[in-house]
């Protein structure tokens, strides 16, 4: 699963990069007219709408034998969709999804190689501004260590929006690191004098090296991400294979691909302090033996996740079975527990043990 080869459904070239026709807008001076912002904001869709080539082959980003290879940080509040955007460039899902915030918690990374170019895309946990617990402040620290880290930032906003939450990760983005401000759900935006005074204070905010309007669900605008990362990526050898798709172990996505089954299963009605443990994890040919624990902080919330006659705990379990078989190609035979542990996630020493930074 961790070093899985990805085969496309069908074979794709970039779309134009910025600086070539229809190039997507540059840093803008705050001083800069409405009609110049108009301007930049019909460049940046005129390419947003461009075709994909209809010819086939593989992709080159870079010169045969001269490798690039770099970090981008995708930064941005809870629930904006880092993850989502994570899946949809490495091409298949390394970073689990749930319309519950704090989801993502761990610092995960995602590798693309694509002709002599290596993305080592890093998704970060939210920044968590309502919760000052263990938890959080460990979340924090990976957030802050990520964006210091780098050779790109890519901070996701929705297009259109700015509130504290937003603000607060802004105010982490190193000066020295070149940032693209990526306005995500921009298909929401049907006319142009919307965004435009929008983005006008964006770059009053920060000296953003680009603005990519687009969205993660789409396929054309995932492919130009591409072009327009890539210049920004040093000229190095490559730090994974070219096949790896993350760093993360087979035991650490087994975890997280239960803890979404809990989180996308139980809704706003259990806290997001619930975490799981695995307990065992082995692998006998075709077969892996997985134990695992929910722990949650409450016996009300013990008795929320196993349900009416253990129908939400089963429910749980075998969802998360059937994607674990899908990503190992193998069986899976799942057993998953669920224990109180009291006041953990601002107990320091637990959240450590529990596998957080």
């Amino acid at each position: 699963m961790s070093t899985g080869k990805k085969e496309p459904s069908q074979p794709v070239n970039p779309l134009p990069q910025a600086g070539e026709t229809g190039s997507s807008p540059e840093s803008l001076e705050p001083a800069q007219s409405q009609d110049a912002i108009d301007a930049m904001l019909a460049q940046a869709t005129a390419l947003r709408g461009a075709a994909v080539p209809a010819d086939s082959g593989a992709p080159s980003l870079a010169p045969v034998g001269e490798q690039r290879c770099g970090l981008i940080a995708i930064v941005g509040k809870p629930n904006v969709g880092k993850s989502t955007l994570l899946n949809a460039l490495v091409g298949q899902k390394v970073s689990i999804t749930s319309r519950k915030a704090q989801t993502t918690r761990h610092r995960i990374t995602g590798m693309r190689t694509r002709a002599a170019t290596q993305f080592v895309f890093v998704d970060t946990p939210g920044f968590q501004t309502r919760h000052g617990n263990a938890l959080n402040r460990s979340l924090n620290r990976t957030v802050v260590g990520a964006v210091n880290d780098v050779d790109l930032i890519v901070f996701v906003v929705e297009a259109g929006q700015f509130n504290l939450a937003d603000a607060k990760v802004l105010a982490l983005l190193p000066e020295k690191t070149p940032a693209i401000l990526l306005a995500n759900k921009f298909d929401l935006i049907h006319r142009r004098a919307e965004i435009a005074p929008w983005l006008r204070s964006m770059q009053e905010r920060h000296n953003f090296a680009e603005f990519v309007p687009m969205s993660a669900n789409n396929a054309k605008d995932v492919e130009r991400l591409f072009g327009i990362c890539e210049k920004y990526l040093p000229v190095q050898p490559w730090m994974y294979g070219a096949d790896e798709l993350t760093d993360r172990s087979d035991r650490f996505m087994a975890a997280e691909i239960i803890r979404e089954k809990l989180f996308r299963l139980t809704g706003d009605e259990l806290p997001y302090t619930s975490t799981v443990i695995i307990d065992q994890y082995e692998e006998e040919g075709n077969l892996r033996k997985i134990a695992a624990t929910i722990v949650v902080e409450r016996d009300g919330h013990k008795g929320m996740i196993i349900g009416e006659k253990g129908e939400k705990l089963k429910r749980i379990g075998t969802e998360a079975r059937h994607e674990l078989e899908a990503l190992t190609g193998g069986k899976v035979f799942l057993e998953i527990w669920v224990k109180v542990r009291s006041g953990w996630a601002d107990d320091e020493a637990r959240v450590k043990t529990f596998g957080y930074e």
